[in-house]
């Protein structure tokens, strides 16, 4: 599996333009998908150039919820390359898609990649399934990490969390994955970045994860 990091808050490589909001493509089970589409349009399809990603190539976009900084972009998006999306059963339907899936409860999108369903009636995060453990990634985690980690782990042993955590620090959760990638709205990057160093992955606009 590869994980791009397209739009964040700050920028792993310095050619990328950073800006409040979160967007990446994960490549996983020979499909691709983009994972929101940050606050703007034109700052998400101008770094994806300087990423050499073509919109052409993208499969799929999964929204993790509605706020501006994650669905902004979505639309200009979908100008470009009208896929399917796949939203939270409470986000508003986008212009442009040739198909919108609501997402209530959990669901398969494709062989070894799920939905947990739209937790606590706001957000979804995307399950990726690698043998008998899953890579989770999020967009803000509103619903609360406990209860994301909760529904993901119905579908294997949760070893990587990647993406906005937001205020989390029920840092003993860390205790039993492999790999924290905290991103955008993470409030305590520094204490997880000093509590597991091992574990701890640098995001950032131009950041690309294999795992």
């Amino acid at each position: 599996m590869k994980i791009s990091i397209i739009y964040d808050n700050t920028a792993w490589d310095m050619t990328m333009t950073p800006d409040w909001g979160f967007a990446c493509l994960v490549e996983a089970h020979q499909r691709k998908i983009l994972f929101d589409t940050g606050a703007k349009g034109d700052i998400l399809l101008a770094n994806m150039e300087k990423l050499k990603i073509a919109p052409s190539i993208i499969d799929a976009v999964f929204i993790s919820h509605a706020h501006w900084d994650h669905a902004g972009g979505l639309e200009t998006f979908l100008r470009t390359n009208p896929v399917s999306v796949y939203i939270p059963s409470s986000c508003p339907e986008p212009r442009y898609a040739k198909e919108v899936i609501k997402v209530k409860s959990a669901l398969e999108i494709d062989s070894d990649i799920y939905s947990t369903g739209e937790l606590s009636g706001s957000e979804q995060s995307l399950i990726i399934k690698q043998e008998d453990s899953v890579a989770v990634i999020t967009g803000c985690s509103h619903p609360g990490v406990p209860k994301i980690l909760r529904a993901a782990s119905q579908f294997g042993r949760v070893k990587t969390l990647l993406g906005g955590l937001h205020g989390f620090d029920e840092f003993d959760l860390i205790d039993d994955l492999e790999n924290i990638c905290p991103a955008h709205c993470t409030q305590y990057i520094d204490r997880i970045k000093t509590r597991y160093p091992d574990k701890y992955i640098e995001a950032g606009a131009g950041r690309v994860i294999d795992l």
